[in-house]
Formats: structure tokens, sequence, C-alpha cells
């Protein structure tokens, strides 16, 4: 059965599984749409939505106690809400959601956003140890906080966006910090050019790098973290060599969270693929982080906020009009800040050699940058101030769409 073959029927009981933002977002489009019947979400985590980004940068970057950077507005959508209870299990022919105690829901309608979790490192257990923090949830972000503070020496493992994020709020603790990364930090996610620029900047404010290989967690002893209840406090380089530290910050990655959706019929080699509209079936649709999403480049994982909340917008029309929906097209946003300096970056990434159109801002650490790339563009601003539109503007229409003295307000 494909999405577009099932009539449009009457949806009076529609669940949400996954309460961060594509959740949110979801719950708040199928009400601005006019759904007005039952509408249920499925929390994992017992806290309302929160700001996952925050958790890496301004949360992690405060000084004090305050711990509010994550918050967001208290939910308006009315759904019932099942907080701290997973989705384990989907049937679709019986339109049936089995719940993880035991409990089983019906539905018209299903959006899955049950999003992603940090990757672990090979041979770690799951269990939380007292030396090795990954960062995902707030629980994640507070422990990593507290511990921070009697300024330990820290490994992180891990060169994108995140790992790099958490190595600048370590340094600010005033930490000794060392990333561990097969490739130049960045490099992979955004380009050789910006990551130059970052890796310059972290370099000066005193970022230890090494390039590792296949690196591994390891304890004191040598043995794979986590046997016989040691903790992992050292990371094994693929050269044999042992790097210790007091913590280790594991930022390798994400999975996305399908395990629960085995034999339900709709995964594809272990992966969510939506159509244009966010849809497997005509009563079932998935946004965020756990789906794969058609784009300008092939079927990708698109695991940003804004992408997020695009797809979630999508999708919960979809799920309700069908193919008088609007389809999706997107154009990434990504942000991350560090070390000093703020990107912005609309477009797909990551982008090779130095920008096509680069105009300097006014301190020598700004910059607004386009790179030309087969019919679209890729545009980004280095600690240069400018709106969100106009950078899409530029990245779109190239640098002559942005009127002289128009560009930006630089900071």
């Amino acid at each position: 059965m494909t999405a577009g073959t099932l009539k449009a029927r009457a949806m009076r009981r529609i669940v949400v599984v996954g309460n961060g933002i594509a959740g949110l977002t979801a719950c708040d489009t199928l009400r601005a749409e006019g759904f007005d019947g039952e509408l249920t979400v499925v929390g994992a985590e017992q806290h309302q939505p929160y700001s996952r980004p925050a958790l890496s940068k301004a949360l992690l970057h405060g000084s004090g106690g305050n711990l509010t950077a994550h918050h967001l507005p208290p939910p308006t959508h009315q759904a019932t809400e099942l907080l701290g209870v997973s989705a384990a299990g989907l049937d679709a022919d019986a339109r049936l959601l089995r719940l993880d105690d035991g409990r089983h829901l019906p539905y018209d309608g299903v959006v899955i956003a049950s999003g992603a979790r940090a990757k672990r490192p090979a041979g770690v257990p799951n269990a939380r140890s007292s030396q090795l923090f990954t960062l995902r949830t707030i629980e994640d972000a507070v422990a990593l906080k507290h511990r921070l503070a009697g300024r330990p020496s820290v490994i992180v493992m891990g060169g994108g966006p995140l790992g790099m994020e958490v190595a600048s709020g370590c340094l600010d603790a005033g930490c000794q910090v060392t990333m561990v990364s097969n490739n130049a930090p960045l490099s992979r996610q955004l380009g050789g050019h910006v990551s130059g620029i970052f890796v310059a900047a972290a370099v000066q404010r005193g970022l230890r790098l090494v390039s590792s290989g296949r690196a591994r967690v390891v304890a004191a002893t040598g043995r794979p973290a986590g046997t016989n209840h040691d903790d992992g406090t050292g990371v094994a380089l693929a050269d044999g060599t042992v790097l210790r530290a007091d913590i280790i910050v594991s930022a390798i990655g994400d999975e996305p969270n399908v395990e629960w959706l085995n034999g339900s019929g709709l995964l594809v080699d272990g992966t969510l693929q939506v159509d244009s509209r966010g849809r497997l079936r005509p009563d079932i649709v998935a946004a965020g982080d756990v789906a794969f999403f058609p784009t300008r480049l092939g079927l990708r994982r698109v695991p940003l906020w804004t992408s997020a909340i695009d797809q979630a917008k999508v999708a919960a029309a979809g799920l309700l009009k069908g193919d008088a929906g609007p389809e999706g097209d997107i154009q990434p946003y990504f942000w991350t800040e560090g070390f000093g300096l703020s990107l912005k970056a609309v477009g797909f990434t990551p982008v090779e050699g130095a920008p096509d159109y680069c105009e300097p801002g006014e301190t020598g650490d700004s910059m607004l940058m386009r790179w030309d790339d087969a019919g679209w563009g890729t545009a980004a601003a280095v600690n240069y101030r400018i709106p969100i539109p106009k950078l899409r503007k530029l990245a779109n229409q190239g640098p002559g769409a942005l009127r002289p003295g128009e560009a930006a307000v630089h900071r």
C-alpha cells in the first residue's frame, strides 16, 4: 500500500510518538490545520519539550547555577501527554501502538518523531559512568556541567559540531581539553575552509588536537571500559597510544530510535524513509532526526533543529491532507558557536574550497561567505550578524540579491 492509494478518511485519534521539537511542532501543526480530535503524545523523557541545541551552547557555557537556557514556552496543543514512557511496537494493520508499560493505544493516524540517541563508543555499556559522558538530554548536560565545576582534564571524542561545542565549554570552565578526531574538526560537516577557521581559533584558546584513526575507550588497566566495573578513563588510538584524562566526553554521533519499529514493515534496510510529504503510509508519517527525507541531494537524514521543525510541519499536513498537503523542500539551516566564534549557515554542507564570495566584516574575525554549487548555493556568516531570511536570500540568489548596505549589521 503506497502513501497515495488509500482514500482519505476522517481521523479522530492521532498519536505522536516523541515529545521533542519535531513532536511538538507536529502537534501544533495538526491543531493549526484544524484537527480537533483526540491527540496523544508519547514521550520517553519526563520533561516537556526543550531546546536540545542549548544544552551544548548556552547551558554548558553559562556560569553559575542557571540551568534554564533550554526552556521553551509551555505547549498549547492540549494533547494528552504520556511522559516517561516509550513506544515498544507498532501494528500498522491493526492500527495499534504498543507502549513499554504494556498499554496499547489505538489510532487513526501516527506521527513518528522518536528522534535519536547519543552513539556510544564500541564496547562501552549503556550504564552511566562516572568518567564517560555523552550529551543528549537535560540530565546529560546537568551531570557534565556539575562535573566540569571541578576543572577535570577532559578528552572529547569526535570533532563534529557537538564535540567542538563541548570542547569550547570545557575550556571555558578552565579544563585542559584534548580532542580525538579522525578528521580535521568540522571538516566532514562544513568543509575544509570553515573547519580551518574554527580549528585555528580552538588551538589558539588551548585545545589540543589528536588524530585518532579508530579509537576506543579503555579502562585504567587497558581493558575495554566497563569490564569488571572499571570505568573508562582513557582513549586508545589506532597506533596503540593511550591518552588519559579525568573524564571522557563521547560526541561521535547519534543513532535514530527505530528499534521499536522492528517487525512493523515500515523500515527499509533498518531506516525510516519517508516521501516528500513525510509519509510512510497514508496513516503514518515521520519527521525529525529519526527519518530519512527527500532533499535536493537525495534521500538524507538531516538531524538539525530547524529541519526537524520543517519536516514536522510537512508531515502533519501530509497526514491530514494527503496529496493535497505541501511537499517538503529542505534547505538546511545550521548554527554553532565556540572558541569566540559564531557560525550560521544556510544550504547543504560540506562545501569545498574557499568561498566564491566573501565579504569581510568590521572585525578581523567576521565574514559573510557564499559557495556556488549546481544551481543553488550555501551561505555562511561567521561573527557577522545577519537576519536568517537575508542569509537564505544570499544562499538562493547570490550577492546581487542583497542591496548595498542591507546585507548585515556587524557585531
